[in-house]
């Protein structure tokens, strides 16, 4: 448990691809923060201009840009700058998002009251629509379908989820994570690559004995899709892959066999004909694509 009296170095780490602009807004709101002991480590993904020269120009306080030669996805871009990070916690946050002043104040109070939490959550609302909330905490996953609800998500903000409390995952656009989680449990796992492998260390954070605590009074804006259209192609293919993949990680084999009969004779049929219906052929590639993948690769991978 923390003393109230300490402020311990929480390194925010956030990846850019190709959004420099964007990410510059992102770093430009932090100058608002009240909690000053951090260090920010934007962490580059091949992008196809180098995006220092940009966001060093911004003199942005106690920020540092790396740069990678290979794209290693939100999964392996995070692990790769925690394992440069020096704080106590790790904030991992996305590029298009903008913080609130009491932020960091606000993720770090439950670690003061509770040493089991392991990582706390904020309140996430649409940037774009101020008052619509995207995120008051996860209910469970349906092991049996893979579907996944949100608890608050479209809904106007009207103080319904204010209250703190446990909550099933956290949410891969911001999340404070304390390092000793980081060290026992291990880090995203990497062949995730881009979505479900926020709920996969989840699963393993709650599997070790931690907790997911929703913290209502942390509030961070997210402007949502900006990184990956709705219908793109790769959205389709990571979701499809990492939505199964999961299932083959996570579930027992009654659970996995009835995910396998649901996403065969009702997912896969409904899909299809959507794609074909709307036109959207190389959305049903790609879905395709995710499907094969899983035949041929194993459930597990590096943390």
């Amino acid at each position: 448990m923390l003393r109230d009296d300490r402020k311990p170095l929480i390194s925010i780490v956030t990846i850019n691809y190709n959004q420099e602009k964007v990410t510059c807004e992102f770093l430009e709101s932090t100058r608002k923060l009240k909690y000053k002991n951090y260090e920010i480590l934007v962490c580059d993904m091949a992008s196809r201009v180098n995006p220092a020269p940009l966001i060093e120009s911004g003199n942005y306080p106690n920020t540092k840009v790396y740069l990678s030669p290979e794209n290693m996805g939100f999964a392996g871009g995070n692990n790769w700058g925690m394992r440069m990070a020096k704080g106590d916690f790790f904030l991992i946050v996305n590029n298009d998002t903008e913080v609130t002043e009491d932020l960091l104040d606000n993720l770090l109070q439950p670690f003061y009251q509770d040493p089991e939490i392991g990582v706390t959550c904020p309140k996430i609302r649409y940037f774009f629509h101020p008052e619509i909330i995207q995120y008051a905490g996860f209910n469970k996953m349906n092991l049996y379908t893979g579907r996944v609800e949100g608890i608050g998500d479209k809904e106007k903000d009207e103080g319904q989820y204010n209250i703190p409390g446990t909550t099933y995952a956290a949410h891969g656009c911001a999340m404070l994570v304390k390092r000793e989680v980081a060290e026992k449990v291990g880090m995203f796992p990497q062949s995730f690559f881009l979505y479900y492998e926020e709920w996969d260390w989840s699963a393993r954070i709650l599997k070790a004995g931690y907790k997911i605590w929703y913290q209502p009074s942390a509030l961070i804006y997210h402007k949502e899709s900006m990184s990956v259209g709705k219908e793109n192609p790769m959205k389709v293919y990571y979701h499809t892959r990492n939505r199964i993949l999961y299932i083959r990680r996570n579930s027992n084999f009654l659970q996995l066999v009835a995910f396998a009969i649901f996403f065969i004779f009702f997912t896969v049929p409904k899909s299809i004909i959507t794609y074909l219906v709307n036109r959207q052929f190389e959305q049903l590639r790609f879905f395709l694509k995710g499907i094969v993948w899983n035949l041929y690769s194993s459930s597990q991978s590096p943390v």
